[in-house]
C-alpha cells in the first residue's frame, strides 16, 4: 500500500508538471526502499514514538518472571521488554514476527495491577505475537504516520514558498515553490485520512477479542484478565505518548478522545465475552 501511495502521488505530480513516465521511477525506487525499511524498523519507530525504555530485569523482576513463564507455556521466544513512564494503565506489542517482537507496558500498569491481572495482560500481548498479527498492525504505524508526515511536510514547504514569494513580490500567486509543491501537498492531505482508514480496515477484525481468548487459555484463569480489563475500562488516564497512528496497538484505547462516560469503548463487550467462559 505504501508503494502504491507514493507511486500514485508521483504519477499525478509528474502529470501536473508535464514530466514523462521516467520521472516516476525515482519515486517508485524510493517507495520500495521505504517499504523494506518499514518492514525492518517499524517496531523501533513504535517504541521511539511511545517513549519506551528497556525494562531492566533488576528493576522489574516480576515483569520478566511472568513473561518467562508465559513464553515457556506458549512455546514462544521471549520478546524484548520495555517500560513506558506513564501513570495510565496500558500495554502494547510491536514487531514483525515472534523472533523480532517487543512488549511495552506503562509504569501505571505495573504499579496498579496485581500478579494475576498483570499476567492476563501480558498473556494477551503474547497472544498477538503467537498469532502473527503484529506485522500488519506495526506496518500500519509507518504507513499511516508516513502519509500524515509527508502531507504536513509538503504543506509546510508550500506555505514557505508562498510566504517567500509574497515577501519578494506582492503580486501573490505562491511563486515557483508554491506552484511546484502545492498540488502534491493538497493531494497528500486528501489521501492521508483515506490511507489511515484503509490500513485500519486491513487489520484483522476482532483481533483483541481473539487475543483475550488465547490469553485465558494460556493462563487458565479468566478472572485475572477480566479484572485487569475492568481496571483499564474505568481508568480515565490517556497515555501521553500515544498518537493516532499507534492507537490500534494498545490493549485499550489510549487517547483522551476515545474515552466515554461508560469507560473506554469496546472493553465492556470483551469483558462480557470472557465472563461467559
Amino acid at each position: 500500500m505504501a508503494v502504491g501511495l507514493v507511486t500514485v502521488v508521483a504519477v499525478v505530480v509528474a502529470a501536473l508538471l508535464g514530466a514523462g513516465p521516467v520521472a516516476v521511477l525515482p519515486a517508485l525506487a524510493l517507495a520500495v526502499a521505504g517499504a523494506v525499511w518499514a518492514h525492518r524498523r517499524s517496531d523501533a519507530v513504535v517504541l521511539a514514538v511511545s517513549h519506551a525504555d528497556p525494562a531492566d530485569p533488576a528493576t522489574h523482576p516480576r515483569l520478566h518472571n511472568l513473561v518467562d513463564g508465559l513464553c515457556t507455556a506458549a512455546g514462544l521466544p521471549k520478546p524484548r521488554l520495555y517500560v513506558i513512564d506513564d501513570r495510565a494503565l496500558n500495554a502494547l506489542t510491536t514487531g514483525r514476527d515472534p523472533g523480532h517482537a517487543a512488549v511495552a507496558v506503562t509504569t501505571g500498569l505495573l504499579e496498579r495491577l496485581d500478579r494475576v491481572e498483570l499476567e492476563g495482560v501480558l498473556a494477551h500481548e503474547l497472544s498477538h505475537i503467537k498469532s502473527h498479527d503484529i506485522l500488519t498492525s506495526t506496518l500500519a504505524v509507518t504507513v499511516v504516520g508516513g502519509a500524515t508526515l509527508l502531507a504536513d511536510l509538503a504543506e509546510r514547504i508550500r506555505r514557505w514558498g508562498w510566504t517567500r514569494h509574497r515577501d519578494e513580490d506582492s503580486g501573490g500567486g505562491g511563486g515557483p515553490v508554491g506552484a511546484l509543491v502545492g498540488p502534491p501537498a493538497s493531494l497528500l492531505r486528501l489521501l492521508a485520512p483515506l490511507v489511515s482508514r484503509a490500513m485500519q480496515a486491513a487489520l484483522p477484525g476482532g483481533r483483541d477479542g481473539r487475543a483475550d481468548l488465547s490469553a485465558v487459555s494460556l493462563t487458565r484463569y479468566p478472572p485475572g484478565l477480566v479484572a485487569a480489563l475492568e481496571k483499564l475500562r474505568t481508568d480515565g488516564t490517556a497515555v501521553h505518548s500515544a498518537v493516532q497512528a499507534t492507537a490500534h496497538l494498545w490493549i485499550a484505547p489510549p487517547l483522551a478522545v476515545d474515552r466515554s462516560p461508560q469507560g473506554r469503548p469496546g472493553l465492556g463487550e470483551r469483558i462480557d465475552s470472557l465472563r461467559e467462559l
